[in-house]
Order: C-alpha cells, then sequence, then structure tokens
C-alpha cells in the first residue's frame, strides 16, 4: 500500500502532528510566539523548521517547476501557461502566477529566519539551523536567478518593513555562506528520508558556483559529492525510469541527494502529476483529468534528433489532445493509484547523483580549458544509464575525448542536461546561466526571446508594502 503511504511521508518529515500545529502559528502571526516559550526543546525547533517546508512543498515548487519548462527550449504551455513560451514577457495571468512564487520563497525565507535567530546555541541544535540555512539558501538562489536583485531579508532585517533591493553579488555572498555553514552543520545521512544532508548542501552549492563561473570551486565540490557513495539506479526500460526513479512508492533511492517528499495522503501529494498528464494514458486517473498544460512536440528539431535508443525519450507519448497528433504528453511522473489530484505520491527531486556528475563533468573542462578522461566520464556514467547499461562500465555508447574540443563538449553536457532533466525545472535556468538563451530558443522553437522575459517583475504585493521598492524606478526592465 504505496509502501505504507511512503512510511508516513517519512514520518511527515519526522514530526507530523507539529506540522499542522506550529506551522500554522508560524505562517499566520509568528511573532504571537513568545519565543522564550517555544524554541526551547528539539520537537519545538524541528516543527519550526518544518513550517519551513510547507511553502516551499505544497504550495510552490510543482507550479514553479512547470513555469519554468514552458520556457524551455524543449517544451510549450497550454492555456494561461501558453504565453510563457512566447518568449515576450509575462501577461497578466502569469505574473499573478509568479507573485505566488515570490510570496511563497519569501515565507521560506521568513520562516527560515526565524529558526536561525531563535534557536538554542547548543550542540543538538545545529542541524536544525543548517537545514533553516540550506532552505534559505535554497529559496534566495531561485529568486535572484529569476527575479535579479532582490531584498536581502535576514534573520537581522526581517522586521524592516522597507527594504530595498540588494545586488545579485550581495545576495550571492549570503547564499554560499549559509551553504558553507550547512555543510559543516548537517550530518551526512539524514536522519529522515527528505531532509537534506551534508551532500544537498554541497551540490547546490556546487549548482551556485557554476552559475558564478566559479569552475574550480563547482568541480571539486561536485567531485566530492559524486565519490560519497551515492549510485545510479539502473534501467532496462522505460517502466524502471518511471517506479524505480521517480516513482510513487519510492521513500528514497540510491541516486537521490535532495528532494520534496509527498505520499498519497490528503493535502500530501503532488501536483505535477495533474499538470502534466493526460487521462487518456492511464498513468494519473484521479478525478478523471488533468491539465496537460506543459507539453511537448514531436516536431521539435531536439526531439527529432533525440536517438530512439535513449530510454528517457520513452517518457513522451503522443496524444492528440486537439493541437494536433505530435503533441507530446510527459510519462515522467506517473501515480495509477493517486486518490484524487492532490495525493500522487511521487517525490519531486530537487538534485540527484546526474546533477553532481554533470556539474562536476562542465565545472572540470571549463576550470581546465580541456576535456579530461575524468570530466567524460561523469558525462559517460549518465548516458550509460540512458541507454540501459551499466553506469560504470565502458559501454558501445560511450563518447570519447579525442572527439571533442571544449566547446564540443560543454555543447554535449547542455544536450545531456536537456534530456536527464526534463520536468525538473532546470533547463530555462541553464539556458540563461549558459548565455546562449536565443540560439537555443531559435533552435527549438523558431522563436527570439525579447530582453523583458529573462526576468520576472518584482511584484505588487512587495512594491505596494515595501516602500523602499519604487514600482516604476526600481522594477525589472519592460514591466
Amino acid at each position: 500500500m504505496n509502501k505504507n503511504i511512503k512510511r508516513g511521508l517519512s514520518c511527515l518529515l519526522g514530526v507530523s502532528l507539529l506540522f499542522s500545529g506550529c506551522e500554522k502559528s508560524l505562517e499566520e502571526a509568528p511573532k504571537q510566539i513568545a519565543v522564550e516559550n517555544f524554541y526551547n526543546t528539539v520537537p519545538e525547533v524541528e516543527a519550526a523548521v518544518n513550517a519551513i517546508y510547507n511553502p516551499l512543498r505544497n504550495d510552490l515548487i510543482s507550479n514553479y517547476i512547470a513555469t519554468l519548462e514552458c520556457q524551455s527550449d524543449w517544451m510549450y504551455g497550454r492555456g494561461s501557461w501558453s504565453p510563457l513560451s512566447n518568449f515576450q514577457g509575462l501577461d497578466d495571468a502569469n505574473i499573478t502566477r509568479v507573485e505566488g512564487f515570490w510570496n511563497n520563497f519569501y515565507l521560506a525565507v521568513r520562516n527560515a529566519n526565524l529558526v536561525i535567530l531563535n534557536s538554542p546555541a547548543e550542540q543538538v541544535f545545529v542541524p536544525f539551523v543548517g537545514e533553516a540555512k540550506f532552505l534559505r539558501a535554497y529559496s534566495y538562489f531561485q529568486l535572484v536567478r529569476n527575479w535579479g536583485d532582490v531584498p536581502l531579508r535576514t534573520e537581522a532585517t526581517m522586521a524592516e518593513k522597507d527594504l530595498a533591493r540588494s545586488s545579485s553579488e550581495v545576495v550571492y555572498q549570503l547564499i554560499e555562506a549559509d551553504l558553507l555553514s550547512a555543510i559543516e552543520s548537517l550530518p551526512v545521512t539524514p536522519l529522515v528520508s527528505g531532509r537534506p544532508s551534508k551532500w544537498a548542501a554541497q551540490v547546490l552549492l556546487a549548482d551556485v558556483y557554476l552559475q558564478l563561473g566559479r569552475y574550480a570551486d563547482a568541480a571539486q565540490h561536485a567531485k566530492e559529492v559524486s565519490e560519497s557513495g551515492f549510485s545510479l539506479v539502473g534501467v532496462n526500460e522505460k517502466k524502471d525510469f518511471q517506479y524505480k526513479i521517480f516513482g510513487p512508492d519510492i521513500i528514497s533511492s540510491s541516486e537521490e541527494i535532495f528532494a520534496f517528499k509527498y505520499a498519497r495522503l490528503p493535502g500530501q501529494g503532488n501536483y505535477i502529476l495533474w499538470i502534466s498528464n493526460h487521462p487518456s494514458t492511464k498513468l494519473f486517473t484521479a478525478d478523471g483529468t488533468g491539465a496537460y498544460a506543459v507539453h511537448g512536440d514531436a516536431t521539435n528539431p531536439n526531439y527529432l534528433s533525440w536517438s530512439d535508443n535513449d530510454i528517457r525519450k520513452q517518457l513522451w507519448d503522443k496524444v492528440n489532445f486537439g493541437l494536433g497528433p505530435n503533441t507530446l504528453v510527459s510519462s515522467k511522473y506517473i501515480d495509477p493509484s493517486a486518490l484524487d489530484r492532490n495525493t500522487a505520491g511521487n517525490d519531486l527531486p530537487i538534485y540527484r547523483l546526474s546533477d553532481a556528475l554533470l556539474i562536476y563533468a562542465e565545472a572540470a573542462a571549463r576550470a581546465s580549458s580541456s576535456v579530461s578522461s575524468a570530466s567524460m566520464e561523469a558525462l559517460n556514467k549518465v548516458h550509460r544509464r540512458a541507454y540501459g547499461f551499466a553506469p560504470n562500465s565502458v559501454s558501445e555508447v560511450d563518447y570519447q575525448v579525442a572527439d571533442y574540443t571544449l566547446d564540443g563538449f560543454i555543447d554535449l553536457v547542455v544536450q545531456e542536461r536537456g534530456y536527464e532533466f526534463m520536468y525538473e525545472g532546470k533547463r530555462w535556468l541553464e539556458l540563461k546561466r549558459i548565455d546562449e538563451v536565443n540560439k537555443y530558443i531559435e533552435y527549438g522553437k523558431g522563436k527570439t526571446v525579447v530582453q523583458k522575459h529573462l526576468l520576472w517583475p518584482i511584484p505588487l504585493s512587495e512594491t505596494n508594502y515595501n516602500d523602499a521598492i519604487d514600482p516604476v524606478s526600481n522594477q525589472n526592465p519592460g514591466y
């Protein structure tokens, strides 16, 4: 029975009942909790940490990933999501949508600040502070890449109503400091599946360093993570991806580094299945419906050039729901036993071993301005697995170092990421990072991206509240 409902959603991150009691207080009126009466015991601080997850896991991440995927060179939005695929800036519906993301990321930041500020100094509380810093760094990493300069609300400034936008450089300084602290504070093995470990903080830091062009640092951290005991799950067919890596009954896997956890419990399911699936496939039939709002197209050049021998390609099904016979619907996340649109048991991966390997492959090559056998081997492990071969053994599909220049190898890594991380919300942010948005969007979709589309607008909910941000002069370009 869904592995005992994912073993109680991994005990709902350790303290299920505290989620409903304390989290409501933290979300609605944190100042009503007297610090001296609350942050005194491990269960109390753990409950405060749990409150950081709610705005991320329940209210944000599924729609956030879908919104990012619409803007990739592979996938398309339908209905209210369709303007995102036109790359002309956000319309009113999507401005409202991303406003919700902003609010929830900052709610997570606020709840993390409360833990960092109020937790006692004793050693037993140190891992909880590390977890709060990890989640704060994760939230700011999303904010700074999508909005650019943002207000930096920390435990020292959270009481200030009017706070100007901090430069991206300053935001990244906080992210780095938080993650370095988290690496030292978090356990090597999390006590509960779904909580971050030292390795989760380290791979996130590697990703941050890759974003900043600090390639030697990114390679070092990614290499340490990839050599720390994780292993890619072996696959032989499409169902292995669907059930052994992304399946609804998985509590954790050998390649999972950090994921948001879900289960078939009321209000605890993964909403992204309702966004992505079509009921005709019978892979997700809850409510007898589905939004199939973010889809692919078999005429996209990326899909046409993708080898049919790559098992990951089979995670797209042709479903004509009114847009023509070449419309593709993702079957990466499936749960035929979900009770309704909010009870799919599949977890949402944030970082897997594939991330560490491909970060290392690119960063090491860029750092040395050459393609080493180690960089190529990291890429080949991900590539082999996708074709059904053992990840750690030489195979007939291996790429060879001698065949690639540095630029050609970087393109190869970017391509492999495109195949590996569909519906994980990474492609659009990567195209911006490598500063080749127009090249890839033109190739994949035949469209030109206007400048205003590269950053989301600072929402009215912030400018109406925060007098330090003028809604005109301090707004992102084009809005």
